[in-house]
């Protein structure tokens, strides 16, 4: 069967919560989602909504999702930026990741996006392969992620705080 691709729900978010634990797993992560239903329905269709997602369908089942939002480059103006890409294990290699992927192309052309990003870890021969044989897609060796974490946030603003 084809899958179905369409925007995602409301109803569509427990599904999305699911594939994003089945992601941490393979990612090697398996405790590391923190994000909660209420939270995912607050950033996804509350007032202050953040993201978008697609979700790929086979006879009524949520088998894969895109799940993307808009960022700002300071040189380039507005860009995309793709979250993740999660199809089940048991359906991956059939198609579906690219037509979500494709979706998320439509979305960044539609909108001018000047560029769409995302990441892939180092070891992920089967991702690298699909950006960089499917796409002719550019990995950037020369740029590093930062991140602070939320507990570190919270404990640097008190100091902030704290000092003036």
């Amino acid at each position: 069967m084809k899958p179905v691709i369409r925007i995602g729900k409301k109803e569509d978010l427990a599904r999305l919560r699911e594939l994003i634990v089945e992601l941490a797993i393979y990612e090697k992560e398996p405790d590391a989602v923190e994000v909660t239903l209420a939270e995912l329905e607050n950033d996804g269709f509350g007032p202050d909504k953040i993201f978008d997602f697609f979700v790929a369908e086979i006879g009524g089942i949520v088998q894969g999702i895109a799940l993307y939002y808009f960022k700002y480059s300071t040189w380039k103006g507005k860009c995309i930026f793709l979250e993740d890409i999660v199809v089940n294990e048991h359906m991956r290699g059939n198609g579906m990741g690219k037509l979500l992927f494709d979706e998320v192309v439509k979305v960044a052309a539609t909108h001018n996006c000047k560029r769409m990003e995302w990441q892939v870890l180092e070891w992920n021969e089967p991702a690298i392969n699909f950006y960089t044989k499917k796409y002719q897609a550019e990995l950037d060796p020369e740029w590093l992620n930062g991140r602070l974490t939320g507990q570190e946030l919270k404990k640097l603003a008190s100091e902030l705080d704290s000092c003036h």
